[in-house]
């Protein structure tokens, strides 16, 4: 029972997925929809709609060529066989649960860096948003799976060891480890690993320097550290983001954004992520995030000792790696009503940080700046209301100009 329970939420997970998909396609119009006149003209919109589609098509081949895989490791005992290769190798249970989901990782990785390749150089360089190079993109390759090997390897095997070593109490243990890892990266992410792979530079002197200093001083917000990222040597797409808390707290601006908008509307864009600073959203997400954490390591606790899971798998006795994998199948209904609500928090929260910026005056130039991000990236307008509802952890464009206006 608990194999075709496995069996049947993956086929479930693949045709929720891609019905969603399909009602986004169902929306697609050669004619520019009434509510997007004066955001999109027609040509941009014929180029967003060609842009949507070519992306739900790989979309969908992608998602078709990851479920069939599972699929068949499931049905042909994939995981088993994996299981018992491995450990006829090492006997160490740490070393061989890291060498099963190494294999399991790096063959992912396989898998997807075609897809990863043309969506970059195909799709993304054909609407003129990719900018990066065959040499750039192969270096991000390597750091990102040696970050993930070293980093993600060293907390991967602490997790196993608290499992194998601290009975009942070892979700406990693996909670704290997982949430100090997570305050540390809250922390420290902008000074450790975006350079890693971008170039930071604090914001020069100037008309925008001195305007972000008069807003932040108007809204009682201490900021010293405002940096510029060099995103266009990837992608034209613009961005910003706020990281980090008390003294280590920073934003940074991506140099496409400063390119794109105009100094009033940067400001705007700023005034709303110091809303959500003002607004406590960077506490209130790290603590759900943790509450979060801590229960689904205490599931995990009771999916590691069944051997009937582990059978189900293909494997002889129970292991944290069958376990893990069992979990993160058998889990998938309840993570979709729990990210549901999440979602929707997030959503409450940008329309704060939203309210902020405008209780400024700057909801005009938040439209401005919002209208323009989104048209310049071919930002799809017209989603459907239940890819909307389940997925957005940001209302859509036409949602928050209308609550902005209000």
């Amino acid at each position: 029972m608990i194999y075709y329970t496995i069996l049947l939420f993956v086929i479930f997970d693949f045709i929720w997925t891609q019905y969603l998909a399909y009602r986004n396609r169902k929306r697609m119009s050669p004619n520019i929809p009434e509510q997007l006149i004066g955001i999109y003209d027609q040509e941009k919109y014929q180029k967003q709609q060609a842009y949507q589609k070519e992306n739900s098509r790989i979309g969908l081949f992608s998602g078709f060529v990851s479920f069939i895989i599972i699929l068949l490791l499931l049905v042909f005992n994939g995981f088993g066989y994996l299981d018992q290769y491995v450990r006829g190798y090492i006997d160490n249970s740490i070393l061989v649960s890291l060498a099963f989901i190494g294999i399991l990782y790096i063959g992912n990785e396989f898998i997807s860096l075609p897809f990863s390749l043309y969506d970059t150089f195909v799709i993304e360089k054909k609407y003129g948003f990719n900018k990066s190079t065959p040499q750039i993109f192969w270096i991000d390759q390597l750091k990102g799976l040696l970050l993930s090997i070293l980093l993600g390897g060293a907390i991967l095997a602490l997790l196993i060891w608290f499992y194998d070593g601290f009975g009942k109490y070892a979700w406990l243990y693996a909670w704290g480890l997982i949430t100090a890892f997570s305050l540390f990266m809250t922390l420290f992410y902008s000074n450790i690993i975006v350079p890693l792979f971008n170039k930071q530079t604090p914001l020069e002197s100037g008309e925008l320097r001195n305007a972000i200093e008069e807003f932040s001083q108007k809204a009682g917000f201490e900021l010293t550290n405002v940096y510029v990222m060099d995103a266009s040597k990837r992608s034209t797409k613009a961005n910003a983001y706020f990281t980090g808390l008390g003294s280590k707290k920073r934003i940074v601006l991506f140099d496409t954004l400063i390119n794109d908008l105009t100094t009033d509307e940067i400001v705007a864009v700023l005034a709303h992520e110091i809303g959500h600073y003002k607004k406590k959203h960077i506490i209130q997400h790290l603590v759900t995030s943790v509450l979060y954490t801590g229960a689904l390591l205490f599931i995990l606790s009771f999916f590691l000792t069944s051997p009937a899971l582990a059978l189900a798998l293909g494997g002889e006795i129970p292991s944290f790696h069958l376990g893990i994998i069992a979990f993160s199948i058998l889990f998938t209904p309840i993570s979709l009503l729990l990210g549901l609500f999440m979602n929707m928090s997030s959503r409450k929260n940008e329309y704060e940080a939203d309210a902020y910026a405008a209780s400024f005056g700057l909801a005009d130039s938040l439209i401005n700046g919002l209208k323009k991000l989104s048209v310049e990236s071919l930002s799809n307008l017209n989603p459907d209301p239940w890819n909307v509802f389940i997925y957005y952890s940001h209302p859509t464009l036409l949602q928050r100009i209308e609550r902005l206006k209000k």
